[in-house]
């Protein structure tokens, strides 16, 4: 078996998650959070668009992390998105950091809003 090192570039995969937080380049975010290869922070949860909307001519896709389990989004905020033109995956906030740092190494446009587990 051949094992190949994962490469970021600049950008700044999500190396752990526990209850209430995740870390991102060595920094430990708290609360919700809004992730992408240029930068994260904080993020206001389902009512926030503003700031996945600013991302919009940047990225293809969001997937949004419901926490522990999956839930929909509200059909507000997948409609702003979509409007934009950006697509929007919901999935658990752990498979949603799993699935962004895959897409990340191979050079995808995504970015990742979380909340926490």
């Amino acid at each position: 078996m051949r094992l190949t090192e994962i490469a970021y570039d600049s950008a700044q995969p999500v190396e752990g998650y526990g209850p209430g937080y995740f870390r991102i380049g060595g920094q430990v975010l708290e609360g919700a959070c809004l992730i992408s290869p240029w930068g994260a922070g904080p993020w206001g949860g389902l009512e926030d668009t503003a700031g996945p909307l600013a991302l919009a001519d940047r990225i293809d896709v969001l997937f949004v992390g419901m926490g522990a389990d999956v839930a929909h989004v509200p059909a507000a905020f997948r409609a702003a998105l979509e409007e934009a033109g950006v697509g929007v995956e919901t999935m658990s906030s752990p498979a949603a950091c799993r699935t962004y740092n895959v897409l990340l190494s191979e050079g995808r446009r995504v970015a990742i809003a979380l909340l926490p587990v």
